[in-house]
């Protein structure tokens, strides 16, 4: 009996030690706090006594700062409604497409700690002024000011792919023709109608892909309807749209003895050409009446697109 009871008894004092010995954990979520001092600052390219409103190119260059900021968010023009860039860097190149001197609202939402944000506005006005060749212009849109195009799938090197810098070929990939037909029939059913109003003289892009849109990697993730963030090289659903385009003058390194040196930026988010890009800006290595060669920044940083069409 005294055995048992001094046996409980050390294995009460040994409970007891270790009750002791545990200690509660404290959780906090820190401070939330909304980042201060949150600035725009917005350089128009060629600004001088002379040119208050830039040298006609379009160019800016953005550059946000602020107290205690994580993360940045842009939006370029609240006129066509809010669309919000994420902008790790805090400084980025906008080239605004809209010919004359237009005045745009620039939008900038900064986060801070435990997801408080500061939102500023900036209003930038800049001038952009840019004439396409008359023939370029004819050969996109034709005689009548409307033209439909598709991708030239019976062509080689239909869909290729090299690098960004430094080349003006797809060194890389291309597509045999036909290639894509079994995995992404729609990017061969899918319509690009190119128009001119000939009484205001704005451009338009109206998009038809009832299979789909072809992309990679939410390629257009931020941009049309319904494409996911990640995801294969595949058909996504897309109900098709109409946006503006501009033509400018191209600032890609590509030499002009390759290229016609003009681009095509489209407007909004909801159109693409081919194959869906998350930059908007297609530059025109060639054209014809019937045909037409185009190159554009790819979903993966560092790679070109190109793309063959032809006319319908």
């Amino acid at each position: 009996m005294t055995r048992f009871i001094k046996s409980s008894a050390t294995i009460l004092a040994f409970a007891a030690v270790l009750g002791g010995c545990e200690k509660k954990s404290d959780y906090s979520l820190g401070p939330i706090a909304a980042p201060t001092n949150v600035t725009i600052t917005a350089a128009v390219a060629g600004v001088d006594g002379t040119h208050p409103n830039g040298d006609g190119s379009g160019d800016v260059a953005f550059t946000l700062s602020g107290t205690g900021v994580l993360a940045y968010k842009i939006d370029y023009d609240a006129s066509d409604g809010i669309v919000l860039d994420l902008l790790p860097t805090g400084k980025a190149t906008k080239k605004y497409t809209t010919t004359g001197t237009n005045t745009y609202r620039v939008t900038v939402v900064a986060y801070g700690t435990g997801g408080a944000a500061t939102t500023v506005t900036k209003d930038v006005t800049v001038l952009t002024i840019y004439n396409p060749p008359a023939a370029l212009v004819t050969n996109l849109v034709g005689a009548t000011n409307s033209k439909t195009w598709a991708v030239d799938k019976d062509a080689n090197g239909h869909f290729g792919v090299g690098p960004w810098t430094g080349s003006s070929t797809p060194e890389w990939y291309a597509a045999t023709p036909n290639e894509k037909a079994g995995c992404c029939n729609c990017f061969y059913t899918a319509r690009f109608t190119f128009a001119k109003n000939t009484t205001t003289g704005a451009y338009s892009l109206t998009v038809a892909s009832p299979d789909g849109a072809f992309t990679k990697t939410g390629g257009l993730a931020g941009g049309l309807p319904g494409i996911p963030a990640s995801g294969a090289e595949g058909c996504y659903p897309y109900a098709g749209g109409t946006s503006s385009f501009a033509f400018v003058a191209s600032g890609t390194a590509v030499p002009s003895s390759a290229s016609t040196k003009v681009a095509m930026v489209l407007g909004g988010n909801n159109t693409y050409i081919g194959y869906g890009a998350q930059l908007k800006e297609y530059e025109i290595l060639s054209i014809t009446a019937t045909t037409m060669y185009l190159r554009v920044q790819g979903t993966e940083t560092g790679n070109a697109w190109y793309l063959k069409l032809k006319a319908i």
